[in-house]
């Protein structure tokens, strides 16, 4: 057989990348290394290389594409589940991960920093190592993230300095910071051998002060203080957006390591057109990886969602699902096969699993919920949204050749409304085509592909992928209408899978010297033969299985077969596995394969193995298996489905009243003097008055009570009570004891940023008969939503909360103000658990209080039909639960209500603050609970902290459990430390 352009391009290009490169880039190793995929990264204890050429990552000299997705251990509080998440990633397709760390999850105070428990950052990337997945670190100090202050700890809030800037005391924090974030990533690097940390992020979103001393001295800062801190790794910036900001050689290293790239995000809009931003794309110097040309493309944040705001406003929140359905299956594979078309290969997607904004982690925009609309959704719960990144990263792995492409000759579809990328790799000669369809009708075209022209069909707003003249293993593919997903040799066969859209043909062309015997197995297919190129072509529906001479089995998948294809490679081979939910790992020992998995419904099981295997168990049982003409070992029963999860009702309820701060005789002796003078808040102290903002004296999350004592209310008529708070804020005030009212953070009426300062002012006319003379106590609680993000580096994290400003009309009395918010840091949970309610500073929200002997918890039964109520009660109750130790049950609490009550609930699941709901704002009425903090199998305690503005009863209506999904199979589950009083 003559040898094909692919095969004498590679023979001819073998010293083309021995070449020097620029000091830009890393030195690339041999094409014939350079294309070989190498093995899943794992901690082996051995040194690595890490480098870069313009072209993708190098890792140990084989070319790698990241294909990877978000994560934030800090948003499932039990590590545990990390286990899970990861192995259900891994499954899917993805080669890497991309995590946060959030300082202010770790710094309590300024020098103390936790980095245990939930916080264990070091058990998080040992477990992303022993799951084979690549890790991109993204420290900070500044994140954004939805997350308080963007990830500042609290008390930087009341620092001097000027943070994401070169100003030396926040550098002497942020320094603190890095020395005790990147001594644990520092060891985790793969060039150490410990961990897979193979990117490291210096600054997220720094698109201030670019051209300014403090913008270039502070990256500059930042360099020099990770590579002190023993980062070897590569490091890179991500621009918020396609600005060429902080581009290699924008500011000083002063190093020639050559280890930076340049990185940038995109959330473009679902109902636009997916745009092009580097071999295709128009924008010169900023556009995207043509910015800097010597470094690959780097997407640090590619949106697998959109964040949900709070309802009640313009920008009123719909639900994660509504997201979901936007930026489905479909929006994935044309946006994200779009990026790959124009050079990314470090392709990270924002979320892949979202997870919980618990406590008073969330930024002021969002609430408790951050599902994204992700592929996994907060329960842990596989979507479609998994099937498209499951074939591209089998695909990625199988197809060494995508690592490294050029823009190729245009080519054209006989319909133009089919657009078409045209790649190829300079040292194989093999091409891609990157196929997409913008309109809202499948098209059906004629294009040339490779040595032969063939019909594709593209479906409405979809894309696809298909290669020609490129090497599927042993065999070189002529060329395919449908996309490659997996290639890999088991037994004595070699298997080659496609996979695409149910109902669309499909057609797969391999170069035979000769005709082969063909064989269809299952399934419609036909093969024809014609000038060395054999031709296979069908219909996908289901599975069609087609064995080629013997030594190729030719596999075509609907997606919702896809989704049932597991690759796991072991020492002695890869495994293929179809048939359950999910595949966690496959491990060879004799010639005995052990499986572990999850199903869901009951469902086939069918195995191609390496050499030797003679038995298979399932999840430590054996399965009695036989051989099949695919040379497959097929189970000869259904694996079982789950078994149905019963949930108890929530019963045996007690309830009782708080807020004693707002009595006239309360002792608030031991509460802090709120006297100071000046503040470093962004918000000005009203002339002549006392410094008010909570975090001035410590108190930095949740509730914060004052109480303002006076002699004399002669001639004051009203009291105006000026407050910020963020999104969905409240202030409640009393004065000697007697409800003045409730005054909520107006919602904005036009389409202004919910990002933005929230401040208000609460007027509130004084009762008659107390404008007396004498002792008064004007008692005010705030719900303050916690510290604006600092986007903009303009220190909008350091806008107050709490109380700003008071004056009085028709009087002006002197007033001495004290001030009381969270007692502490809960030492396991962490200092954002709780705030300043009563219940919160005497453990009503713990496990072990005991009611009868704490006094005044009166039994009460849900529904709560009430008298209206200004101010706090809480409600506790236990309940027990008795999953199977072999169920993987997510659960959580359905609040159900009449949207006219205006009350809100913290929630607290042994002694863990689960998340804000407001009944009548929303969207969220579900709230999930991770395993570990909730006990599947014992006995926990529920406290709900009820904040009731006093015009509508109080609630809280029908509060449930609720199962949001189950498997068979899961991860072994270790119990959250929850101690209780």
């Amino acid at each position: 057989m003559p040898l094909s352009r692919r095969t004498f391009t590679a023979l001819t290009a073998t010293t083309a990348a021995s070449l020097s490169l620029p000091l830009s880039t890393a030195v690339a190793a041999t094409p014939d290394d350079a294309n070989t995929p190498g093995p899943a990264p794992e901690a082996d204890g051995r040194t690595h290389t890490v480098a870069f050429d313009k072209y993708s990552l190098l890792v140990d000299g084989s070319r790698v594409v990241l294909w990877s997705g978000e994560v934030h251990p800090f948003r499932l509080p039990s590590p545990s589940l990390w286990r899970d998440v990861l192995q259900k990633l891994r499954a899917h397709g993805y080669n890497a991960i991309s995590i946060y760390v959030a300082w202010n999850f770790h710094s309590p105070a300024p020098g103390v920093y936790d980095f245990t428990g939930v916080r264990d950052l070091g058990r998080f990337l040992e477990t992303a190592a022993e799951e084979g997945l690549y890790v991109i670190a993204r420290p900070g100090p500044y994140i954004n993230a939805e997350v308080d202050a963007g990830g500042f700890p609290g008390w930087l809030t009341a620092t001097k300095g000027t943070a994401r800037t070169s100003d030396p005391t926040y550098l002497a924090y942020v320094d603190e910071y890095l020395t005790a974030v990147n001594e644990i990533i520092a060891r985790y690097q793969y060039t150490r051998g410990k961990g897979t940390v193979v990117l490291y992020e210096l600054e997220n979103e720094y698109a201030s002060n670019v051209t300014s001393p403090a913008g270039k001295d502070y990256m500059a800062h930042l360099y020099a203080k990770v590579r002190a801190d023993g980062i070897d790794v590569p490091l890179f910036h991500n621009d918020k957006g396609r600005n060429g900001y902080w581009t290699p050689g924008s500011f000083s290293t002063g190093d020639e390591s050559g280890r930076y790239l340049y990185g940038f995000d995109g959330y473009p809009s679902p109902s636009g057109n997916p745009p092009d931003w580097g071999y295709f794309g128009v924008g010169g110097a900023k556009g995207g990886s043509t910015a800097s040309p010597d470094t690959p493309g780097l997407m640090a944040e590619f949106g697998g969602g959109w964040f949900d705001p709070w309802g009640g406003a313009v920008f009123a929140g719909k639900g994660y699902e509504e997201s979901r359905r936007t930026r489905d299956a479909a929006y994935e594979r044309r946006f994200y096969l779009t990026n790959l078309a124009n050079g990314i290969k470090i392709h990270n997607v924002y979320m892949t699993f979202g997870g919980t904004s618990w406590g008073w982690l969330p930024a002021p925009v969002v609430y408790t919920s951050y599902d994204y609309g992700a592929a996994l959704d907060e329960a842990r719960n596989v979507t479609s949204k998994l099937t498209p990144m499951h074939q591209i990263g089998q695909l990625l792995r199988s197809v060494p050749d995508l690592a490294k492409l050029d823009r190729a000759q245009d080519t054209a579809a006989a319909d133009p409304a089919l657009k078409v990328y045209h790649l190829t790799n300079p040292d194989t000669g093999a091409h891609v085509y990157v196929l997409r369809n913008d309109t809202s009708a499948s098209i059906t075209s004629t294009l040339p592909l490779g040595p032969a022209s063939a019909e594709v069909t593209v479906g409405a707003k979809d894309a696809k992928l298909v290669l020609a003249e490129a090497a599927l293993g042993k065999r070189e593919l002529a060329y395919s209408t449908v996309q490659p997903m997996i290639q890999l040799s088991a037994g004595r066969r070699d298997v080659a899978v496609f996979a695409g859209r149910s109902g669309e043909p499909a057609e797969a062309a391999f170069a035979y010297e000769e005709e082969p015997e063909v064989t269809v197995l299952d399934g419609p297919a036909t093969a024809t033969y014609e000038d060395g190129i054999l031709r296979i072509s069908t219909h996908l529906d289901g599975l069609v299985r087609v064995v080629v001479g013997g030594t190729l089995l030719v596999l075509f998948a609907d997606d919702e077969t896809s989704a049932r294809l597991w690759r796991y490679d072991t020492p002695s081979g890869p495994v293929l596995v179809r048939g359950p939910a999910l595949l966690r790992r496959a491990e060879l020992h004799g010639a005995t394969l052990h499986l572990t998995g999850d199903t869901i419904e009951e469902a086939d099981l069918e195995v191609w193995a390496p050499r030797g295997v003679q038995l298979i168990t399932w999840n430590n049982g054996p399965v009695h298996v036989r051989t099949t003409p695919s040379g497959s070992f097929t189970a000869g029963r259904a694996l079982p489905g789950v078994p149905d999860v019963q949930l108890p009702a929530l019963t045996g309820w007690r309830q009782r009243p708080e807020n004693p701060e707002s009595e006239q005789d309360f002792d608030d002796t031991d509460w802090t003097v709120a006297d100071k003078a000046a503040s470093y808040s962004t918000t000005p102290v009203p002339a002549g008055r006392p410094v008010l903002f909570a975090d001035d004296y410590g108190f930095h999350y949740g509730d914060v009570w004052y109480r303002g004592s006076f002699d004399d209310a002669n001639g004051a008529e009203s009291v105006n009570l000026a407050y910020s708070t963020g999104t969905q804020g409240l202030l409640m005030a009393w004065l000697d004891g007697r409800p003045l009212g409730t005054h909520r953070m107006p919602v904005p009426t036009s389409a202004q940023s919910t990002q933005g300062t929230w401040t208000a002012t609460a007027a509130f006319a004084l009762p008659a008969d107390l404008r007396t003379a004498g002792g008064h106590v004007l008692s005010v609680l705030v719900r303050r939503m916690q510290h604006d993000e600092d986007g903009g580096a303009r220190d909008s994290h350091k806008s107050a909360r709490g109380l700003t400003g008071v004056a009085f009309t028709g009087a002006d009395p002197a007033v001495t103000w004290r001030i009381q918010g969270a007692s502490g840091p809960d030492p396991v949970r962490g200092p954002l658990n709780t705030g300043g309610l009563y219940g919160e500073r005497h453990g009503w929200h713990l496990p072990g209080l005991d009611l009868d002997a704490d006094g005044g918890w009166e039994r009460v039964a849900f529904p709560v039909d009430g008298p209206a109520r200004q101010g706090v009660s809480w409600y506790r109750t236990t309940f027990r639960l008795a999953v199977d130790h072999d169920v993987d049950a997510s659960i959580g609490l359905t609040f159900t209500d009449d949207a006219a009550h205006a009350y809100r609930v913290q929630l607290y699941v042994n002694g863990w603050n689960m998340g804000q709901y407001i009944n009548d704002v929303g969207p969220q009425h579900t709230f999930a609970v991770p395993n570990g903090i909730l006990r599947t199998r014992g006995a926990n305690t529920l406290a709900l902290a009820v904040l009731a503005d006093g015009t509508t009863p109080a609630g809280p209506g029908d509060v449930q459990l609720k199962l949001l999904g189950s498997a068979a199979g899961g991860v072994e589950v270790r119990s959250v430390p929850s101690p209780g009083v």
